[in-house]
């Protein structure tokens, strides 16, 4: 068995086929691509491949872009700074839910081709997440709706407007009885001023909302404890002491960018006196949050609720006034008390410098009660702030119930929905098929022809946020407006502009929608002035809304709970959860995010029924075997995946797969978990039965793919080396043995020299690069922006299974813990793409030198002397170089070439390639530069710290990479190389990697774990103390 072998007894492993030394793992890891590179005489092969490639390659043609008629920042004359081949760069904003993330977009000749997170932006602070990273690709998707169907025939935008004419006299005499809209949250100033006209207009109407993943047991939860409805914003940057109470606040929840930066603010050390937050994880899922946390406690969700009850009452217990009497419990929960009154101990004494977060699948009661433990803790104002709604519509399945009854009843005869899916993800018990069905008219204006796109009688196509205008409120209140970075491609028409055609029977420009809105509020005097400065910043300066302090309702709590007590049952209970690829179905058709490998499981391309390693035992079912899951009367027929670290007797299903209408990309991609969801329990329940089916399904997952630690050959090396590629310590030993990283580099390290004289890398610019392991979240953001900066084609499922996926850089995921327990392992994350090596084994063996070292350092590719030997990635010890093994780019259309960085060469067929250190952007920094020195506004020629900054870097939500010049003393990168933790993986090869790391710490509470002792001689050096 592959491990890491330190001397308190802890092993690393990768996967449990790894823990077990299986056949399976053995067969793929003993060959390094395990199977041939003929399969282009295969014709289904190639087949597959074509259609996999989905919006890489799609079917679909588009000869160019056009410029949006409204100009973003208009210009009658292109002025001098416009040129083609120099990006140009504006703001604008992605909604999502109740909120937005600011955007920056890079913009080539009209073309939107990369998105960062505006910095000026509070719900991005220049951060972005892979959602963020990859509507670059939804923007270009070809399978997008292009024309106007009125059951199912082609029409024109004239034809709906006249069948919608004949109709506007009957319901404006009538106020609106018998018309109902069904539209998706929003935080828009104009949605919800027309929304406003709307109900104005039309009395009678019913306006209802709904999505599948929302925060409305948050909402409701705050509205029982306080009387309204807010929405938290929460500050992890000043808390001491956080409790995360089933929470993926860093990857999954609302403002997870922020939240991740400002958690990792609390864990950044640049030298062992530097204080360091602790992170508490209960949850019945391994997430990615709990990857991170310090001390995690797996537990079902269905326990949760008394889990939080009887904190309450340790809380009491240790003096915290909490305004609760003891909470009804039906039934008991099972869970450590030792660890319970640590936890209970150690936010006691944090009072306002802690914080209890509760995730969006618990249930009201959990963050009524979390509301009131922030309270007494003194945390309200201080770690987390309340904004009252403004401009927001919120989700409500009771309306959405509501509606469904009044078309039952025939009090609703039209229907128009704006966006949305229902037909796919609406609960099981909720028949939104036969609702449509017994309509007279329904209305749909979606993106593609979806599953309820092919049910209504009208489909209207929807524009992309990035071809439309629009505005929106961030959590805090700040304003930005949603500016369009490019013409409608299949001239769609956004929601307010269809909104505006309902109300008032004509067309509306969205541009005109806008600008009405905002007139009042920047005024009339200076308008365009202010107007276009909201544009360039991407928010409006002090829009922020301030924060309240509201009062907690203890009676109201109590009140609620006895209405609906906590109840615990035995037993086996599934639990739903949004995908981290494709959300909750809408980003189904978006092959970056299909094959992206989910950041605990790895898998790609599919949903799987997640178990712990105990629960599989005892249902006798092992990886890929199929199982059957029935719940309330329904079946499904599920593969099953193995995970360490959920809770027994726990089933995880992913939301957002089984599409039957998605694209070609997303079109039977997994199962569809909205079969079993009900509208009594949208996110556990007991009651679940398991059974297992003969037969296996095959699913592609990277987890034992590209290994460092998996190779056959000098395993006896490989077993030596593998504690040096995770190095760990607790915040105690970095504290009282601040050297040890330093001190075991040096002396285990007995550098072979080379045979040659080796060149010097002293003068100018040389790069480098640091990742913290400690500010890792695991998030994948950083795979996605290389994806997009770079060309990185999709290879699909079939591919990937063979290990041929293109990433450039992946994410190494390892287990750490008790090998006989793999259920209670903690979990390590570790960035890796190519480090550049200065001694690079892979030049080394390449007999035609296409891949070199240039003069600042840099291992580039010369893509034309290529011959594809592969000889480069078998002597890779980071396993980071890919082949293409398919000419992928051969028949990719106009649409998609569209969103290409036309910086970064195209590869082809049989040719090698890898991380870049994004090297255009560095010779796009040097032009610049140089190019400003000569025009006289730049005193000197030298890049500063800073200008060049890699897609990984730029897109990482917590700042956990750092790149630059290590010849530069004052650089960043050069002082985060000085910090005492920082090592270089396998180093020890005498290859002088130029990309090194920060040795992840942990910070656990004494009283639960027990300190290691670190090394302190010579003779002892296992790569870190672990806790």
């Amino acid at each position: 068995m592959s491990s890491i072998d330190g001397k308190n007894g802890k092993q690393y492993w990768r996967s449990l086929d790894q823990l077990a030394d299986s056949p399976e793992f053995r067969q793929f890891t003993e060959r390094e691509f395990p199977e041939g590179a003929s399969e282009m005489t295969d014709p289904v092969t190639r087949r597959t491949f074509l259609k996999l490639m989905g919006a890489s390659a799609a079917l679909a043609g588009l000869t160019g872009c056009r410029r949006p008629v409204e100009k973003i920042i208009p210009y009658v004359v292109q002025p001098e700074e416009v040129i083609p081949g120099i990006p140009n760069y504006y703001a604008t904003a992605m909604p999502f839910g109740t909120g937005a993330y600011g955007l920056v977009v890079e913009n080539h000749e009209g073309r939107p081709t990369k998105i960062e997170g505006n910095p000026k932006h509070p719900s991005s602070l220049g951060g972005s997440n892979a959602f963020m990273q990859a509507q670059i690709l939804g923007l270009y998707d070809p399978d997008r709706s292009q024309r106007v169907l009125h059951k199912g025939v082609s029409k024109k935008w004239s034809d709906f407007t006249a069948a919608w004419r004949e109709l506007y006299p009957k319901f404006v005499e009538n106020q609106g009885k018998g018309l109902a809209i069904l539209s998706e949250s929003f935080a828009s100033p104009t949605m919800a001023r027309l929304k406003a006209e709307f109900e104005a207009m039309f009395p009678q109407a019913v306006w209802a909302t709904y999505e599948p993943v929302t925060d409305e047991t948050l909402f409701e939860g705050i509205e029982i404890a306080t009387g309204q409805a807010y929405q938290p914003r929460y500050h992890f940057d000043k808390a001491d002491v956080v409790l995360s109470v089933d929470a993926d606040f860093t990857l999954m929840e609302s403002e997870n960018v922020v939240n991740a930066r400002g958690f990792i603010a609390g864990r950044r050390l640049k030298t062992e006196h530097d204080p360091m937050n602790r992170l508490y994880m209960v949850e019945s899922m391994y997430t990615a949050t709990g990857a991170v946390a310090d001390h995690r406690l797996r537990l079902q969700s269905s326990q949760i609720g008394a889990f939080v009850a009887a904190l309450a009452q340790e809380l009491q217990a240790q003096g915290v006034p909490v305004s609760l009497d003891a909470i009804p419990v039906d039934g008991t929960a099972h869970f450590d008390k030792k660890w319970l009154e640590a936890l209970a101990k150690d936010l006691a004494h944090a009072p306002g410098k802690c914080l209890i977060v509760a995730g969006r699948r618990q249930s009201p009661a959990v963050h009524a009660m979390v509301f009131a433990l922030n309270t007494a803790l003194g945390n309200i104002g201080q770690t987390v702030d309340y904004y009252p709604f403004q401009d927001v519509e919120r989700p409500r399945l009771s309306s959405f119930t509501d509606l469904l009854a009044k078309i039952g009843n025939q009090d609703v005869n039209t229907l128009v929905m704006l966006g949305g899916n229902p037909v796919y993800d609406a609960p099981a018990d909720m028949d939104m098929t036969r609702a449509l069905k017994s309509l007279q008219h329904s209305i749909h204006l979606s993106s593609h022809v979806n599953e309820t796109s092919k049910l209504a009688e009208w489909h209207l196509p929807q524009t992309h946020f990035l071809e439309a205008w629009g505005d929106v409120r961030a959590v805090d209140g700040t304003l930005s407006v949603v500016q369009p970075m490019i013409a409608p491609l299949f001239g769609a028409k956004s929601a307010i502009e269809v909104l505006s055609l309902l109300i008032t029977g004509k067309d509306g420009r969205g541009y005109d929608l806008v600008r009405a809105t905002w007139l009042p509020r920047l005024g009339e005097l200076d308008f365009e002035q202010h107007w276009r400065k909201v544009l360039h910043e991407g928010v409006l300066e002090n829009s922020a809304a301030t924060p309240v302090v509201p009062g907690l309702n203890s009676e109201s709590i109590r009140a609620y709970l006895q209405d609906h007590p906590i109840v615990v049952k035995s037993g086996m209970e599934i639990v739903f959860y949004a995908s981290p690829a494709t959300f909750d179905g809408r980003f189904a058709n978006n092959g970056w995010l299909q094959e992206l490998p989910d950041s605990m499981t790895k898998l790609t391309w599919d949903n799987a029924a997640l178990m712990s390693a105990t629960t599989a035992k005892e249902l006798g079912v092992e990886n890929e075997n199929w199982v059957e899951l029935s719940y309330r009367g329904k079946r499904l027929k599920m593969p099953v995946w193995v995970m360490p670290g959920m809770a027994d007797k726990s089933v995880a299903v992913a939301l957002g797969y089984g599409r039957e209408a998605a694209g070609r990309v997303g079109d039977r991609v997994g199962f569809n978990t909205y079969r079993l969801r009900t509208s009594q329990a949208l996110h556990f329940d007991q009651g679940l039965s398991v059974t297992k089916l003969p037969g296996t399904y095959e699913m592609a997952c990277t987890q034992d793919h590209h290994g460092m630690d998996t190779e056959k050959l000098a395993a006896d090396q490989i077993q030596k080396r593998l504690p040096m590629l995770i190095r760990e310590m607790t915040l105690s030993d970095y504290q009282h043995h601040p050297d040890q990283i330093k001190r075991i580099k040096e002396h285990d390290r007995q550098i072979a020299k080379s045979l040659w004289k080796e060149p010097s890398y002293d003068e100018g610019y040389q790069w480098g690069m640091v990742i913290d392991l400690n500010a890792c979240v695991g998030c994948n953001a950083c795979t996605i922006a290389c994806q997009s900066e770079n060309n990185i084609p999709v290879v699909g499922k079939t591919e990937v299974r063979r290990g041929r996926e293109m990433h450039w850089i992946r994410i190494d995921r390892y287990f750490t813990g008790n090998p006989e327990k793999p259920d209670d392992a903690e979990m390590v994350y570790q960035p890796v793409a190519c480090h550049h090596c200065e001694n690079a084994p892979c030049e080394q063996v390449c007999p035609f030198a296409a891949t070199m070292h240039d003069k600042e350092g840099l291992n580039v590719m010369v893509y034309n002397r290529c011959v594809g030997t592969r000889y480069c990635l078998d002597n890779c010890p980071y396993k980071v170089r890919r082949f293409n093994f398919f000419n992928y780019t051969k028949a990719t259309p106009e649409i998609v070439k569209m969103g290409m960085n036309p910086d970064v060469t195209v590869r082809f067929r049989g040719v090698m390639e890898k991380c870049t250190y994004c090297t255009q952007r560095i010779n796009y920094t040097r032009i610049k530069v140089k190019n400003e020195f000569r025009n006289g506004t730049r005193p000197d020629q030298h890049i500063h710290d800073g200008e060049v900054v890699s897609a990984c870097q730029q897109a990482c939500p917590t700042q956990a990479i750092t790149f630059g010049n290590i010849n530069d003393p004052q650089s960043q990168v050069t002082q985060m190389k000085a910090i005492n933790r920082d090592y270089e993986m396998l180093a020890e090869l005498n290859i002088k990697p130029r990309t090194s790391y920060l040795a992840k710490v942990r910070n656990p509470n004494p009283e639960l774990e027990p300190v290691a002792v670190p090394p302190t001689t010579d003779d002892d050096h296992s790569g870190g103390s672990h806790h």
